[in-house]
């Protein structure tokens, strides 16, 4: 049996008093859910790239215990994600992919320069611990110059057809003072496509590289953060209506949207004469990011 308090030093910086608080919380779920955490541990250590992915990124033994990924999760529940996830994870993709992934590397899947003082745009694909409490991996769109500025966090799972799938556990949007004039700069070099769209359209990508089946999104309701939100906290952005607006759809849990695989675009006919030299260009962008992330998931896929 794993030694929680050992694995508790390594997730927790003890000598912050939250952490230290969190670290002794933690290890008391352990000793409450030994079955459980039996579990957990003999998943990990069925195989040596499951046992690898734990050492490097100890924070799923975590993620369990505490009320992490959508509202209202069960401890099984939050077990069978994280199984599903890394089922899913090491039998697509390889081993040199994943020990980056989780060994808090950024991995590149496509750039485009900006102007000089902003550098490049960026999207990769992340896990750190600092998202660990909406996914377990994260699309992230940053500045070579600067810090993220549009993310969404994901991770994978069978939903109930049975089908693999993306869930969307959050978005955030960039947070730095000069947030309105950066996010106004971004979607004019993306001939006026918004970057809260792009990054939903990398996701889509990202799911469609992956060959999944469908995608859900949290809702207001499903955020994780209402197990312990105060009721009078609102949150930034609504997912909601977000969602609702990029096609989704509500479904029988009012914690989650369905969201479409692939955006739906315009045709010439529906957009006006003199914008459409405009949408030429964001559509060759868009197809520019399709195959450049369809061609670097292809590269890390799993060799059998």
């Amino acid at each position: 049996m794993i030694n929680f308090v050992e694995l508790g030093k390594k997730i927790y910086r003890l000598e912050n008093p939250r952490e230290a608080h969190r670290f002794a919380v933690f290890v008391a779920r352990c000793c409450l859910h030994p079955k459980s955490m039996e579990r957990v541990e003999n998943f990990f250590a069925q195989d040596e790239l499951l046992s690898a992915i734990a050492e490097k990124f100890p924070f799923v033994y975590e993620q369990v215990t505490r009320a992490f990924f959508y509202h209202r999760s069960t401890f099984d529940e939050r077990i069978k994600l994280v199984e599903e996830h890394f089922e899913f994870m090491t039998r697509t993709l390889s081993r040199e992919f994943l020990l980056r992934l989780y060994g808090d590397e950024k991995i590149l899947l496509w750039s485009m320069p900006v102007d000089e003082t902003l550098g490049e745009l960026r999207l990769m694909l992340w896990m750190n611990e600092g998202q660990r409490k909406e996914g377990l991996a994260s699309v992230i769109l940053m500045l070579s110059r600067g810090s993220p500025v549009y993310q969404i966090m994901f991770w994978v799972a069978r939903d109930a057809a049975g089908d693999f799938s993306m869930w969307i556990g959050a978005m955030q949007g960039p947070n730095v003072d000069d947030a309105r004039e950066l996010i106004k700069t971004l979607t004019k070099k993306c001939h006026a496509y918004r970057t809260k769209n792009l990054i939903l359209y990398a996701a889509q990508a990202v799911a469609r590289a992956l060959g999944l089946k469908k995608i859900y999104a949290v809702t207001n309701a499903g955020y994780y953060a209402n197990n312990h939100i105060r009721v009078d906290r609102k949150l930034k952005t609504s997912f909601s209506d977000f969602w609702l607006e990029c096609g989704g759809a509500p479904t029988d849990d009012e914690r989650f949207f369905s969201l479409p695989l692939s955006e739906t675009r315009k045709t010439v006919e529906e957009i006006p004469s003199h914008k459409r030299a405009v949408y030429r260009k964001r559509f060759a962008l868009l197809d520019e990011i399709d195959a450049a992330v369809a061609d670097k998931i292809q590269a890390f896929r799993r060799g059998d």
